[in-house]
């Protein structure tokens, strides 16, 4: 077959194309995220960060995401993305903890901040230079990725009245929250998510700690587990957009700037639908499955979750100066805002709920 000049003339015009939109050169990122499409929220970030991105740029920017259904690696996307199999990870930093422990810092630790507080903290309060120092080594860059807010206590198959009910039980809870209670006598177990329902119910654990209502209710524990006991794990469960530096160097710097923007936005629009969807869930468990008794753990049992949670801080920080420094940075901090927190938004709930 004999090329004639038109034919190569639009065989070059197709590829030009391919490459350039809008008199500019196409950039194309990918990413890979710790969460299914399915999973409520969490599931649904990253797509809308790349509908924005792409929207925004006018097709300069393009985004494929990719889910653990594709990569097949959901608890160790932070390494794709230091790898540089990925551009962009969507993911929580605690997931790391194991490779470096100071990460947790920058999702949430038992008895910390909460979400307001954690933003406040992270943006204005020295959180995003310790989070830079901490990331750079690893070659990556840190943005907020949305908070799902106060994660519950978990759901139980019967009431803990005192430490001793705690002792010997079998529940699911990964991360510090998992550590602190092993340290009272639990047995902190890891039970794959398309088994979490069926170990409940055939009593393999006695309890299960998972996210809040609009993650749990999907899930059916409601259906097996009538205690549902209220949070101190993760007061603030923030998520995390990690960007591979060296992918982000070479994005010009408006195409940057897109992309940060869009993240803030994306952030932004987990935490409300967290409010928003959480309200709605809780409602319809409430209606439909009156039994289920809200439950909070005695004192006795917090104040001993909580003198073993500063235990496991302390010695971590007796090992690491910088661990050492966001440990004091954030208590330094919580000890400032939390006063304000009670004085204004606790103040206004217990004076004026009815």
């Amino acid at each position: 077959m004999r090329f004639t000049k038109i034919m190569v003339a639009s065989f070059l015009a197709m590829i030009l194309a391919s490459n350039m939109i809008a008199g500019g050169k196409v950039y194309h990122l990918k990413l890979a995220t710790s969460w299914k499409k399915t999973v409520p929220i969490l599931g649904e970030a990253p797509f809308e960060l790349k509908k924005m991105v792409e929207t925004m740029s006018n097709g300069r920017l393009k985004l494929r995401v990719d889910d653990p259904t594709k990569h097949k690696a959901g608890l160790a996307v932070m390494d794709l993305v230091k790898a540089k199999q990925y551009d962009i990870g969507y993911t929580a930093s605690y997931y790391y903890k194991g490779k470096d422990f100071k990460l947790i810092f920058f999702t949430t630790v038992p008895f910390g901040l909460l979400p307001a507080e954690q933003h406040a903290w992270f943006e204005y309060g020295g959180g995003k230079e310790l989070a830079k120092k901490v990331y750079d080594k690893h070659g990556l860059m840190h943005f907020q990725g949305g908070n799902t807010g106060m994660q519950m206590g978990g759901w139980f198959r019967k009431e803990i009245k005192s430490l001793e009910d705690l002792k010997g039980l079998k529940v699911r809870i990964p991360g510090m929250g998992g550590e602190v209670m092993s340290k009272l006598g639990v047995l902190a177990v890891t039970v794959p998510l398309g088994e979490l329902y069926t170990s409940l119910d055939r009593g393999t654990i006695d309890a299960v700690e998972w996210i809040s209502p609009v993650y749990d209710m999907n899930m059916g524990f409601q259906k097996i587990a009538k205690y549902y006991y209220t949070g101190w794990q993760e007061p603030a469960s923030e998520t995390q957009f990690l960007v591979n530096k060296k992918s982000y160097a070479k994005l010009p710097k408006d195409l940057q700037l897109i992309l940060e923007t869009a993240m803030s936005k994306v952030a932004n629009r987990v935490l409300e639908k967290s409010v928003y969807r959480n309200a709605l869930a809780w409602e319809k468990i409430k209606t439909e499955h009156p039994d289920v008794k809200v439950s909070t753990f005695p004192k006795e049992v917090l104040a001993a979750l909580s003198k073993a949670n500063d235990e496991i801080l302390n010695e971590q920080a007796a090992k690491d100066p910088v661990f050492k420094e966001l440990l004091d940075s954030q208590r330094a901090f919580i000890g400032k805002a939390r006063a304000w927190t009670k004085m204004g938004d606790y103040s206004y709930i217990n004076n004026t709920s009815k």
